[in-house]
């Protein structure tokens, strides 16, 4: 049941000094565990779900050690939070040293090094040599919805098209954005106007739609309904997050990038989930040669604390008036340096290589796995972010409820895997890069005895 990997000490894998290993002492949840879900219960809106019923008391590596001493294999990074690995030392020791120093000014009151630094690195590494210039906020769905203000301030437009199955975040405009009813938008309206969806690339269930077949329908769809002289921005992730891991068919990306260049529309790509070496490449835009006008980033930049970003073309970041874009906790200095610190990570401990590599051993696994059982109906993914979709074999329907039950058996087998999906019906794997090939590999035998067993 436990890996013979020695613990996790190197700042290159990040996390305090615990051993990298499954270990099951309790049942899962545990006594310790359930006794804080039941105080979450009491206190905490009941709209605050917990998908893994265990209470963590450590997470570093590849594991997450719960409050019964249970250490569990982490196939989720928190969403694609913990890229670098819980608790890298580099992030802790930054983190540290700003908190002793000061917590807080608010930058739009007194400015400060980190924040212009952070700026700095996320012009730099961002796709495309061109000038840039960066806000800073505090969570994914701030950075896309002030990446929006920007482009309709720009474009003097009001239309902003988005995809089916894209997952955009949980405020009211990015509600509007988001496709999925259930959990996000369910009895939450009216939303935000002037929102239009189109159809994405999905390879899997688009009838063998090319990437430029697929552009040329949306593209189309927007011209017809909305009109280019209405469209502010066009939104799309790389790789759809919460939509399950949707890659596009290749040449869909940048048809679209190019018919909004021609057209004076902001091409907006939300990297909140695949940016920072998550797929293989810093950003996943760059696995398609694209150069968005605006990136949205978040989750894995600053190694667990709340840091997001708008970065993008000089000319167009300037748009907006002074004062019309800021926030009382955004580019927070704790967390920008615990950003600062990642971001060293992420460009100088390998894990862009490591990333890919994670990929190659996901990937194989699962193609293997998929030649076996029917159920797997597509693997698909790049670098770190990998899913399977799970299906009926016998009319390719997908199958939710099979889903749940393999997560459900992973985490009582001392594994943590995530859901995705338009339909429920995705299993994504988002390894932390710290996570080594041993403790890897060993999570993904549960997860498919797991399926074996549903």
């Amino acid at each position: 049941m436990t890996s013979t990997v020695t613990p996790s000490t190197s700042a290159a894998t990040g996390g305090p000094s615990l051993p990298q290993e499954r270990r099951l002492v309790t049942e899962v949840p545990g006594p310790r565990s359930r006794a804080l879900l039941e105080r979450k219960a009491a206190a905490v809106a009941a709209g605050v779900g917990v998908a893994v019923p265990v209470a963590v008391v450590a997470a570093g590596g590849g594991v997450v050690v719960d409050a019964d001493g249970n250490s569990l294999v982490d196939l989720g990074s928190g969403i694609a939070v913990t890229s670098v690995g819980n608790a890298h030392p580099r992030v802790v020791e930054a983190v540290q040293q700003q908190v002793a120093a000061f917590t807080h000014t608010c930058f739009t009151i007194a400015a400060y090094d980190g924040y212009v630094e952070v700026a700095e690195a996320l012009n730099r590494l961002t796709p495309g040599d061109h000038a840039k210039k960066t806000a800073l906020f505090n969570s994914g769905a701030e950075a896309v919805e002030n990446a929006v203000k920007i482009a309709r301030k720009h474009t003097g437009k009001q239309a902003v098209v988005v995809f089916d199955h894209a997952y955009h975040g949980r405020t009211n405009l990015t509600m509007a954005l988001t496709a999925k009813n259930q959990p996000y938008k369910n009895g939450f309206g009216p939303f935000a106007p002037e929102v239009y969806r189109v159809p994405m690339s999905y390879p899997y269930r688009d009838g063998g739609l090319s990437g430029a077949e697929a552009a040329k329908r949306a593209i189309t769809q927007i011209e017809k309904q909305v009109g280019a002289e209405n469209t502010a921005a066009v939104l799309i992730e790389p790789i759809q997050g919460e939509g399950g891991f949707v890659v596009p068919a290749p040449g869909f990306l940048s048809a679209l990038s190019a018919w909004a260049t021609a057209n004076d529309v902001v091409f907006i790509a939300d990297e909140v989930q695949t940016g920072f070496a998550r797929t293989g490449a810093m950003f996943a835009s760059e696995h398609e040669g694209i150069v968005p006008d605006l990136v949205t980033t978040a989750k894995g930049m600053a190694g667990g604390m709340p840091l997001s970003a708008v970065t993008g073309r000089a000319e167009i970041m300037d748009s907006a008036h002074v004062g019309g874009l800021g926030g009382t906790y955004g580019g927070n200095p704790v967390a920008c340096a615990a950003a600062l610190a990642a971001i060293d990570a992420f460009e100088h401990d390998g894990l862009v290589e490591r990333a890919a590599a994670i990929g190659d051993l996901l990937l194989g696994r699962l193609r293997a796995a998929q030649a076996e059982d029917p159920r797997i109906g597509d693997v698909r993914g790049r670098g770190a972010m990998v899913a399977i979709e799970l299906v009926d074999p016998a009319t390719g329907e997908p199958d939710a409820a099979l889903t749940g039950r393999v997560v459900k058996y992973a985490y009582e087998h001392g594994v943590i895997a995530l859901t995705a999906g338009t339909y429920g019906n995705v299993l994504r794997f988002l390894p932390p890069l710290a996570i080594d090939d041993a403790l890897l590999g060993e999570g993904l035998d549960v997860v498919l005895e797991g399926l074996a067993a549903a």
